[in-house]
């Protein structure tokens, strides 16, 4: 090879020597002389091409990127001292502003009464925890979001989680409060809290008035409503004031499902105008209240239907709180009330105010009983009447298995001058009595399992 590289030194010039021109001498020394002159010319021919295609097609893609960094080297020999200078002013002045801004923090640390300093530390805290801010001040916009989506869903399994996740940020925005009590900014986000949880407890009971009224649902919202709403449990009963709103919404709930019976009650009170402008004595009216008893028949069977859901769920959502209630709803059956011992709590009326369900079976039979007074006399028909008080006193049956049997209370239908509707009302007495009689036997018979 050293001699190679004296033949070719006149031809190499001042060339300088690197890995890759040694390289390819010495791939020169083993090749042959044959492949030397026709073989190894076409081939560097062929590499200084490609090579300057590919230099072409590089320099039209980034030709910019060339000038620049030739325009860049160019003044690079400027800018370098320059930025030697520049960087030498910076280090000898850092010295001169760590000592001003300890003679500035030595100087302004003791005073307190500064209004610049004041305004620039609260400035910075707030710049340290505007996060923080940002999301307390969110809470009330989460907050009306998920009520709203919770009175959308209402009825609904994602209505349960809905509330759940209301309540939870409510909570946390009673512990601010409480953490942060003379907070502006706490209180505010509270008052729209207040606010948001107002429009939940309205949802709630809303709800309560809900159409079929199942005992989970029914259960599910007087809990959220003790959570939301616990000054509504005051301590003169065990369900305080909830007892009370659950019973107006399903008794609200009643009386429009009963004025759903309007076109019915209407033609009845077209019989009782015809029954008070005719003589009495005469058995053959103009209408022998066909329509009377269509509309009482519709009319007992909803309320059975409904007295009995309304008293049934107040007794299992608020059942275990009810030992006062059972004693004033049996004061339905006479003398069962006299014979119970009154509870030393209950001597003193301003002690301990009775439960919601003491009074309530009382109005549902009252609402009754003025229907049937002012429209059973219409129903001229035997049969016609004394299936409707059948199932009077089935309605009364019913009831009186939650311990509001007012089966008695219906004999103060007939007035005391009607003898008919008497001799009616101990007609049907006794065959319902029979009737049970006979069921209550075939009871007894059959062998129990």
């Amino acid at each position: 090879m050293a001699d190679l590289l004296e033949l070719l030194a006149p031809q190499l010039g001042d060339l300088p020597r690197d890995s890759t021109t040694d390289k390819y001498l010495n791939r020169l020394s083993t090749l042959s002389l044959d492949a030397l002159q026709n073989t190894e010319p076409p081939s560097l021919a062929q590499s200084s091409h490609s090579t300057l295609l590919s230099l072409q097609a590089l320099s039209n893609r980034s030709h910019r990127a060339f000038v620049t960094s030739s325009d860049n080297l160019s003044t690079l020999c400027q800018s370098a001292p320059q930025l030697t200078r520049e960087a030498q002013q910076l280090r000898e002045a850092i010295p001169k502003l760590d000592e001003e801004a300890v003679n500035f923090s030595t100087k302004y640390s003791k005073i307190t009464d500064n209004a610049a300093l004041e305004r620039r530390k609260k400035a910075m805290q707030l710049s340290r925890n505007v996060d923080r801010l940002s999301d307390i001040l969110e809470l009330p916009t989460l907050l009306s979001t998920a009520v709203s989506a919770a009175s959308v869903n209402s009825g609904t399994g994602a209505s349960s989680t809905t509330y759940s996740s209301a309540l939870d940020l409510h909570a946390h925005i009673k512990r601010l409060q409480t953490l942060y009590p003379e907070s502006p900014l706490i209180q505010n986000v509270a008052s729209q809290a207040e606010a948001a949880m107002k429009d939940m407890t309205s949802n709630l009971i809303t709800g309560l008035r809900a159409q079929n009224l199942r005992l989970a649902a029914g259960m599910r919202t007087v809990g959220w409503l003790r959570r939301v709403a616990p000054d509504l449990e005051s301590a003169g009963t065990g369900e305080g004031a909830l007892g009370a709103i659950f019973l107006v919404c399903r008794l609200a709930h009643l009386v429009s499902t009963l004025e759903a019976l309007d076109p019915l009650r209407e033609l009845a009170d077209q019989e009782t105008q015809k029954r008070l402008g005719k003589d009495k004595s005469d058995p053959n009216g103009p209408s022998g209240g066909q329509q009377t008893d269509r509309y009482l028949k519709r009319y007992i069977e909803i309320f059975r239907e409904q007295s009995f859901a309304i008293v049934s769920l107040y007794k299992n959502i608020f059942g275990s709180e009810q030992s006062e209630s059972e004693l004033a709803i049996s004061g339905l059956r006479g003398a069962d009330a006299k014979s119970k011992p009154k509870p030393a709590a209950l001597d003193d009326p301003m002690q301990r105010v009775p439960p919601a369900l003491a009074t309530f079976p009382m109005y549902l039979v009252q609402l009754l009983t003025d229907t049937m007074r002012a429209y059973l006399p219409n129903v001229r028909d035997r049969t016609s009447k004394e299936s409707l008080l059948t199932q009077l006193l089935y309605c009364a049956a019913s009831l009186g298995r939650l311990g509001g049997d007012f089966s008695m209370v219906l004999t103060e239908l007939s007035e005391e001058d009607d003898e008919d509707m008497a001799q009616e009302w101990e007609e049907v007495m006794r065959k319902h009595r029979a009737l049970a009689g006979r069921l209550e036997q075939l009871t007894s018979r059959v062998p129990a399992h």
